[in-house]
């Protein structure tokens, strides 16, 4: 039993859903949030207040002026794109404290969140059911 234990301890430690990383936004937390999609990705629609940094391009050199004291959470479209299990690595790889947004954009639009960028989502209800 301590083995279970010890292994829903370490997913919470590493996961964020939508719902808890929506509250955190609220309670102005010190956490950033990473879109480690492309571009284009980004352009089209995002987590409001997100910055984008492709997991592809995540180095010393252009994560000099994020913060080691900040919690960031990585997200990429969703569970058929592992851009944020990449772009999660690598950020911990960089010496961040990270963690990974559970079912990307698309399960905070199915939470009923809203998104930016020009095709935005605007969701008239918020919060996740569980």
């Amino acid at each position: 039993m301590q083995q279970q234990i010890q292994f829903y301890e370490q997913k919470l430690s590493y996961e964020i859903d939508s719902s808890d990383l929506y509250k955190a936004i609220e309670n102005n937390s010190d956490y950033v949030i990473i879109d480690t999609r492309q571009p284009s990705g980004y352009e089209k629609e995002h987590i409001p207040g997100a910055v984008n940094l492709p997991h592809r391009e995540m180095t010393e050199e252009t994560t000099r002026h994020f913060s080691k004291s900040k919690v960031y959470v990585c997200y990429c479209d969703g569970i058929g794109c592992n851009a944020s299990t990449k772009g999660a690595l690598a950020m911990t790889k960089l010496g961040f404290t990270v963690k990974e947004l559970i079912g990307g954009i698309v399960w905070w639009k199915l939470d009923g969140y809203t998104t930016e960028g020009s095709h935005q989502t605007v969701s008239p209800t918020l919060g996740c059911t569980c």
